[in-house]
């Protein structure tokens, strides 16, 4: 409080003082605190125990017992969040407070840490995805395992031999059957609740590294330079063939409508199919590398986003119910992956040569909004959670990293409890 006047106050000015003191004073100690202008105790050092974490709490748990294989799934602890709203609701009867708006913070370090052994450092393969169920599927080696995102649950699927390897795994839209491409071009579905493959389909003659479900219809890319499209439903392994890649497809996506398959190869060319097409119906050759990372947005039909390889570092978009060129960023590295946000109009890119890093983009000024580094390797695979809010990165380190990078549907200005939890690091098998 004020200090008191030395001597008493007019009858005019005493009121008005008065009251303006008691309101200076009700509004600082709603806005900062009873204990404003007391000089707060000195912060403890963040390696205390004192400061709420343990200093034996920096060692895993998992060190306690040996295990086959060095972790693959392992949590790290979070520094807890506040919000500075807190306390401020019925603070003052008829104020309402309206705390500053402030821009979504993207936390920098991955809330979990996976080991994954064997995951190859290929940049034409795609081994990790995760399903509408909310499970992941990723191929190491010549194995693939499932990992439940809900109860943490590894389970092996399959084992495909010392002669064969897997080069793509792919969920159906429904999130129950697993598509999963091998190294003698072979392509396998899986009804991955019963753990039971239901079918082998043949048709290619090198390896398949890129797969891309469309309702029933299964696309298979491969080393052979074709394109193959399969209709579980039927009982011939596949219905049609496209033709037009120079070179191995190592990208392919169906459009949100399932009308229009975008597929990209290391002949450096974009290609877009219809339904029914054995020709690509557009075509884009304006990269100068590998076409691997294909996505098309979620927010406008038609638009479609690709990236470059090591030679040509660019993002570029396109029209393609017009067959126009938008607009074209150089991200100064290889561009492996590409995925939007169907949250919010944005988008998030990994990258390889030379800086390794997750960059996440406001679309359209593709302005950065963070960048992301801890991968060693080249940022080769990409996934998003089914909610939209977290991604899933792997690399040739032989680690999948889970980021916080996305807001919920309804975004307001506070922070996700996804990764707020303690979480770490451990392995898949």
């Amino acid at each position: 409080m004020p200090p008191p006047h030395p001597g008493p106050p007019s009858s005019s000015d005493g009121g008005r003082e008065d009251g303006s003191g008691a309101y200076s004073t009700l509004l600082r100690t709603v806005l900062f605190g009873p204990d404003h202008g007391v000089a707060p105790p000195a912060t403890p050092d963040r390696s205390s125990p004192l400061a709420g974490r343990s200093s034996s709490s920096s060692s895993s748990p998992s060190s306690s017992f040996s295990t086959p294989s060095r972790n693959i799934f392992r949590f790290k602890a979070e520094v807890p969040r506040y919000s500075l709203s807190a306390g401020f609701e019925d603070a003052l009867p008829g104020f309402v407070s309206t705390p500053p708006k402030t821009l979504r913070k993207i936390p920098r370090s991955p809330y979990k840490v996976l080991d994954a052994p064997a995951l190859q450092d290929d940049f034409y393969l795609n081994l990790v995805d995760w399903s509408s169920q909310n499970v992941l599927a990723v191929g190491l080696g010549n194995c693939v395992y499932l990992w439940n995102a809900c109860s943490s649950k590894v389970t092996k699927l399959c084992d495909l031999g010392v002669d064969d390897g897997v080069c793509s795994v792919g969920w159906s839209q429904r999130g129950t059957h697993l598509a999963v491409g091998t190294s003698q071009g072979k392509v396998q579905i899986w009804d991955a609740s019963r753990c039971r493959r239901i079918r082998a389909m043949e048709g290619h003659r090198l390896r398949v590294g890129a797969l891309a479900w469309s309702s029933s219809v299964l696309s298979s890319g491969s080393r052979d330079k074709s394109i193959l499209q399969r209709d579980i439903r039927a009982q011939e392994d596949f219905v049609s063939r496209l033709t037009g890649h120079k070179s191995e497809v190592c990208g392919l996506k169906w459009s949100y409508d399932n009308r229009e398959l975008a597929s990209g190869g290391n002949d450096n060319r974009l290609f877009v199919w219809n339904q029914h097409s054995t020709q690509p119906v557009l075509k884009y050759c304006d990269h100068t590398a590998a076409v691997k990372a294909i996505a098309w947005s979620p927010h406008l039909h038609g638009l479609l986003a690709s990236g470059g390889g090591t030679a040509d570092r660019c993002i570029r978009f396109w029209n393609t119910t017009t067959n126009s060129r938008l607009s074209c960023m150089d991200t100064g590295s290889q561009v492996c992956n590409l995925v939007w946000s169907k949250n919010v109009n944005e988008l998030v890119t990994t990258h390889g040569y030379s800086q390794n890093q997750i960059i996440v983009w406001r679309y359209p000024i593709m302005s950065k909004l963070a960048t992301l580094t801890g991968h060693t390797c080249r940022v080769l695979y990409l996934a998003i959670s089914p909610d939209g809010q977290t991604i899933v990165t792997g690399a040739g380190d032989e680690t999948l990293r889970f980021w916080n990078v996305f807001p919920s549907p309804k975004f307001q200005n506070t922070d996700s409890d996804i990764g707020a939890r303690s979480l770490g690091r451990s392995h898949i098998r």
